[in-house]
């Protein structure tokens, strides 16, 4: 059966990338506890390819900053739909983030859902 993914890519500061990788940890527990089949959470490393847009150039990121490239697996569209409304009603969300001091801009933020079509 095909599964579905939600993909995040969003820039964070560098100095930044241990504190994000703290609540990534955290809200990791709580997309499976809900229903997410898979979790990843990847920071940028190599983002420099010649004769392509890089994912710093896609994000605008700044030359202090990094990119998170993320997706979680679910079972299908209708499990992540009914994963992410638990989710965002889960109190212990609210607890991860700190909107005096957000660790990335929403508004600066890509995510779509996907068919998956190919799994090798």
């Amino acid at each position: 059966m095909k599964r579905y993914v939600d993909g995040f890519i969003l820039p964070i500061p560098k100095a930044r990338v241990s504190d994000y990788q703290t609540i990534a940890e955290a809200a990791s527990k709580i997309w499976k506890e809900h229903g997410a089949l898979e979790y990843w959470e990847c920071v940028g490393d190599d983002l420099n390819s010649e004769g392509t847009r890089s994912f710093a150039e896609m994000t605008n990121a700044s030359d202090g900053e990094t990119v998170i490239f993320a997706w979680v697996v679910f079972e299908s569209c209708a499990a992540r739909d009914a994963a992410n409304q638990e989710i965002m009603a889960d109190p212990r969300m609210a607890e991860l983030m700190d909107p005096e001091n957000p660790i990335f801009d929403c508004q600066r933020m890509a995510h779509g859902g996907f068919n998956e079509i190919v799994h090798a």
